[in-house]
């Protein structure tokens, strides 16, 4: 089959998605072994209508991926992609696609993560177990996804119908079910948020918190055009005035440390989601919390040099999210399938967050302006141009 594989066995220095030398890491290859259905009962063939590119896909083609994070990702060669609307041609039905492979689709009993209902962060996720599957490219040495080529096996109860859903819809299913997934993650304890950086989870994470919390002030802080389409109050540019033009909004105090460059707002937000997780972003929501405060961490994992003080002094929690499944807010329903049903509601404001689409010969620039952020929020690689596409 044809798709865009990724070779990490390629030296790191050599690895860059923007360079000449990209090919030698990825490329457009014809000769890709197409996925087999695992010999177990409930697994699917089925070709991607739309796939994403994910700031997890921009950072492994860049090499920039967390090196302690590189223990999930031990395949030599993957095909990127795991954010996936899908057809399934022996019934023409279209489907979202969850990745989230746990014990139960590794044919294992479950462990303790699966068994508490959190199958996100299964403890076997290195292990190909009874099945051999490690990923939805099953069949292939792969465990990044699949989207980016032109076929994909996932487990039926990996796959949640999209109906008629326009396919830039569909195909949010699952950025949009990790923004709800982060979302949920804050037990509500007050009235204000904000939710730092507008790329697609944090505008995703925005559209999330104003379906669960209505009269919830939600300030969305970064560059782009998209900021205020997803329900937030206000948008403001990143930097330590955020401080000043905040307290001035909700009339908190500003205190000023002599050796720091970012102000504290005493009488601060509730709740602060960081899509970007870098360290100045991290450092700024840190002085936007009130005390018992809490710093929701839902962009890329790194090695982060971060005066965590105030964590100590204020009695902030610092909460990790990733991936999505089962919630108990829910009533066990995981976030996709709660997703699918928002999706399927033109009231639900995420027209527009798919910028950009690409066939797969046209990777190399899909690449590029995905790296580069905004205006661009969500780009998109179309495997199987002959699929039509749902308007």
């Amino acid at each position: 089959m044809r798709a865009v594989l990724a070779d990490l066995s390629v030296p790191r220095y050599l690895l860059t998605a923007v360079t000449p030398r990209a090919g030698r890491m990825l490329s457009l290859r014809d000769d890709v072994p197409a996925p087999e259905l695992p010999d177990a009962p409930g697994w699917v063939l089925l070709r991607p209508e739309l796939a994403g590119i994910c700031g997890s896909d921009v950072a492994v083609a860049h090499a920039k991926s967390s090196v302690v994070l590189s223990a999930f990702y031990s395949a030599r060669k993957q095909v990127l992609g795991h954010e996936i609307v899908a057809v399934d041609e022996s019934t023409g039905e279209r489907f979202a696609v969850d990745p989230v492979i746990s014990c139960v689709h590794r044919g294992f009993e479950p462990c303790r993560s699966c068994r508490d209902g959190h199958p996100y962060v299964c403890e076997r996720f290195d292990q190909p177990g009874v099945t051999g599957c490690q990923s939805p490219t099953q069949g292939f040495d792969a465990a990044l996804g699949g989207g980016w080529g032109e076929y994909v096996v996932a487990h039926r109860s990996q796959l949640h119908p999209v109906g008629a859903i326009p396919s830039r819809r569909a195909v949010l299913a699952e950025p949009a079910s990790i923004a709800l997934h982060a979302a949920l993650r804050w037990r509500r304890t007050g009235d204000r948020a904000v939710v730092i950086g507008p790329g697609t989870i944090g505008l995703l994470t925005v559209a999330a918190l104003r379906r669960l919390h209505p009269g919830l002030d939600i300030t969305v802080v970064g560059p782009g055009a998209l900021r205020e389409t997803t329900g937030a109050d206000r948008a403001l540019d990143s930097g330590p005035h955020v401080v000043e033009a905040l307290a001035e909004l909700h009339g908190g105090r500003v205190i000023r440390p002599r050796l720091t460059r970012v102000p504290i707002l005493e009488q601060g937000v509730d709740v602060v989601f960081d899509c970007v997780a870098r360290p100045q972003t991290i450092d700024l929501g840190l002085h936007l919390l009130r005390p018992t405060g809490t710093l929701v961490l839902v962009g890329g994992a790194g090695r982060q040099r971060v005066d965590w003080s105030l964590v100590w002094n204020r009695q902030l929690t610092v909460q990790g999210t990733v991936n999505s499944g089962p919630e108990e807010a829910l009533g066990g329903r995981t976030t996709m399938s709660q997703i699918v049903e928002w999706l399927a509601d033109p009231s639900y404001p995420v027209d527009g967050l798919v910028t950009h689409t690409f066939v797969l010969p046209e990777w190399r620039e899909a690449l590029a302006i995905a790296s580069a952020g905004p205006p661009a929020v969500k780009v998109t690689l179309r495997p199987n141009p002959g699929l039509p596409l749902i308007a």
